[in-house]
């Protein structure tokens, strides 16, 4: 009888090496062996030929109850399962409970467990006029980190934190050692754009990138990250566009503080001039869709490392929120949780970047992000056995065909990606075969690692 449950041999992209004739064996649950060669005997043994097995991803951004009635977690983890998402990390602006109390991070692990097909951590929030009084509850009831933002895009769900809150907030976030993820627009910048982009008249898709130019989003990151530096606390941006933002990011951790940055997948995909033109609202995010030139800057700065991990900043808005031609009248943000993964490895493979960047920035640095690293983010001995399997079976992404989100829209439909997800397993069970994906309730709630 083996002494493997299952062994999968392939491709290994590692963090810091590619073996390319190698496997991974897995029992009970967890990695015990990574290897080369000739695979041992298993219950189950996989031989997939030129097959990419990675480390199952984590999304650190993820908002699966921004629309009531719409997406919940059922089809966030469905879609996370048929992208080789293993963990996602759900933002706390939920309709109708902002994650903001020990009491509402209860209510939402007992509404997303039954429904989860991968696990889940969540982000916590405060409300403004509680100041950060509840932010100890949230850390002892389980969150990973916290979310605020310097925009204020509702001021019930998604607040505006003042200047003066924020620094609040990072001071007793601080002594937990989680991190303090922020929203990176300047509200009164943006408001003033805005109001010159409609006093102009322009309601067409350049309407958005004009209503918050690039220093919008360089003001409000130099205010996280000085706020973090006085505080000592970890700041976290968690979405940028902008090349010069990624440069700002580097020179506070070449200061020694700690400045991480995060870079979704739309940034690295999409761009203003050919995608936002042809797609109107569908292509509507904060901050916007920035022109090619700006996309490529952003590659290379993965290149470089300035980049500390990907993410789809995922939300599944029903159509009619997507489609007014009124371009600032649409809701915010796309769905991106079943592409992630091979939008990423199409887009390195194009620019020669080394695919070692995908375990890093979409598996290990967000496990280590989140302090959830003792368990996810890697195939080495001792971790859950999370895994991605990609095949070489390029396929035109079409969100309606593919089955697995709530929505039949994405702004990837029609992309031709030349690696395919066709296998995921979460602690070593299959979630996802290439066609279907497992039952709810698999997923866990995961909580950061005390003390670490």
């Amino acid at each position: 009888m083996s002494d493997f449950d299952l062994v999968l041999s392939g491709t290994i992209v590692l963090p810091d090496l590619i073996i390319e004739n190698g496997y991974v064996a897995v029992r009970d649950g967890k990695i015990v062996h990574v290897g080369e060669g000739t695979p041992p005997h298993a219950h189950e043994r996989h031989e997939l030929g030129d097959a990419l097995i990675l480390p199952g991803a984590i999304d650190a951004q993820t908002h699966s109850l921004s629309q009531r009635d719409q997406e919940d977690f059922i089809w966030s983890t469905r879609s996370a399962a048929a992208g080789g998402v293993t963990t996602i990390v759900d933002m706390p602006y939920d309709e109708g409970n902002l994650v903001a109390s020990a009491a509402a991070v209860r209510t939402k692990v007992a509404l997303a467990q039954p429904q989860a097909r991968v696990d889940f951590a969540l982000y916590g929030t405060v409300v403004p006029e509680e100041g950060a009084s509840r932010i100890a509850e949230q850390v002892e009831a389980g969150v990973a980190a916290f979310k605020f933002s310097t925009f204020g895009t509702d001021p019930v769900r998604f607040p505006r934190i003042s200047a003066a809150l924020l620094a609040e907030c990072f001071a007793a976030i601080a002594p937990t050692g989680l991190t303090a993820g922020v929203h990176n627009e300047d509200d009164e910048a943006v408001r003033a754009a805005m109001a010159r982009v409609k006093a102009l008249g322009i309601t067409d898709f350049r309407a958005h990138g004009l209503s918050r130019p690039p220093l919008t989003e360089l003001l409000a990151s130099l205010q996280i990250y000085e706020t973090g530096a006085a505080t000592s606390c970890p700041a976290h941006v968690v979405h940028c566009s902008l090349g010069r933002g990624y440069d700002i990011a580097r020179s506070y951790r070449e200061q020694g503080f700690a400045a991480t940055i995060e870079c979704c997948i739309h940034y690295l995909t999409l761009d203003e001039e050919n995608d936002v033109a042809r797609l109107g609202g569908k292509a509507k995010i904060n901050p916007p869709i920035r022109p090619r030139a700006e996309v490529e800057k952003l590659w290379e700065h993965v290149r470089a490392g300035n980049v500390t991990m990907v993410s789809t900043d995922h939300v599944s808005w029903s159509e009619n929120r997507k489609t007014n031609p009124d371009m600032l009248a649409n809701a915010s943000g796309v769905p991106g949780l079943e592409v992630m993964v091979p939008l990423f490895i199409k887009g390195a493979l194009e620019r020669d970047i080394p695919l070692t960047w995908a375990a890093k920035l979409m598996a290990e640095n967000p496990a280590r992000h989140f302090r959830i690293d003792h368990a996810k983010g890697a195939l080495s001995v001792g971790k859950d056995a999370d895994i991605t399997v990609l095949f070489p079976r390029p396929k035109r992404y079409d969100a309606a065909e593919s089955g697995h989100n709530v929505v039949g829209w994405s702004p990837y439909n029609g992309i031709e990606l030349p690696w395919t997800v066709g296998l995921t397993y979460l602690r070593g069970q299959q979630v996802f075969d290439g066609t279907n994906v497992g039952e709810p309730g698999f997923g866990r709630f995961v909580r950061p690692e005390a003390g670490a």
